[in-house]
């Protein structure tokens, strides 16, 4: 009974905020001070708050949803195209520095990407592509976590029986992995796809570095200006002519996370296929 009413509080504890951000948008900015913290307002004040925030620069908001949309599907598909074949490679041949290369995996996945901006900045500034998409999509395809997956897949899901009976038959190294490998992968492209997704929607401090023009910004970038620029944070702060306060804050906020629901509701099939695949043996 009182793990139970533990999971009960701990419940109520992270789906409160959630309940409070969806319901923020159908309220006015007095009514959310003022007013019952879970109380329903209206449709047109969600109206109203969307035509707030698309009046910030002139629908600049729109703008920073397709760069971020953009640069996740460029790196999604980078890290597909390179992940898959890596995970494939290291599970199912044995080459000199294999070991090696599985190590720094593992260092590359524990290592936190803050520790890596600066040098990865010098080296997209060596390259001429700091302030450009290619400064955001290169460094996020480079996901040592999607190498790993699909190296747990190919090695638990993949017997290296139906390699070799393809071997025999004559098949060379690209059809095996053309024909066997990629479309037993489905389960692992599914997971790697969604968690490459999460981690270039949800990325800020490096877009914040390598970006300059806010007409580049991704939608997490742009979010921070428009609240800086407001005082829908900080009342205080920001510019009192600009009609966007906590409602619109809320909306923005929505409209960010959004794209991670939609996500996971399109890959759960995968998700839960992949983190199943080699649990038994067949």
């Amino acid at each position: 009974m009182t793990r139970r009413a533990f999971l009960a509080l701990a419940g109520l504890f992270f789906v409160l905020p959630l309940v409070w951000m969806v319901l923020a948008p159908t309220r006015t900015a007095d009514s959310l001070i003022g007013g019952p913290p879970l109380s329903f307002g209206s449709i047109a004040n969600v109206v109203s708050a969307w035509g707030n925030l698309m009046a910030y620069n002139d629908g600049e908001l729109v703008g920073w949803i397709g760069n971020s949309v953009g640069y996740a599907a460029a790196s999604v598909a980078l890290t597909l195209l390179l992940s898959i074949p890596a995970g494939y490679a290291l599970a199912k041949h044995d080459f000199p520095g294999r070991r090696a290369v599985l190590t720094l995996t593992l260092i590359g996945m524990i290592l936190p990407q803050t520790a890596l901006v600066l040098p990865l900045y010098l080296e997209m500034t060596a390259a001429g592509l700091t302030g450009t998409p290619w400064s955001v999509i290169l460094p996020l395809a480079f996901y040592p976590f999607g190498v790993y997956l699909a190296y747990l897949h190919f090695a638990s899901a993949l017997p290296g029986a139906v390699l070799d009976a393809g071997r025999v038959d004559g098949a060379g190294e690209l059809r095996l992995f053309l024909t066997i490998g990629l479309p037993l992968a489905r389960p692992a492209i599914g997971l790697i796809a969604f968690f490459g997704f999460v981690n270039v929607w949800t990325s800020f401090f490096l877009p914040f570095v390598m970006l300059d023009d806010d007409r580049m910004f991704t939608l997490q970038l742009g979010l921070m200006s428009l609240l800086q620029s407001t005082g829908a944070v900080n009342a205080s702060s920001g510019f009192s002519s600009l009609n966007i306060h906590q409602p619109e804050a809320a909306l923005a906020g929505l409209v960010a996370c959004a794209p991670m629901l939609a996500a996971f509701l399109v890959a759960q099939r995968a998700l839960r296929t992949g983190m199943l695949a080699g649990a038994e043996k067949g």
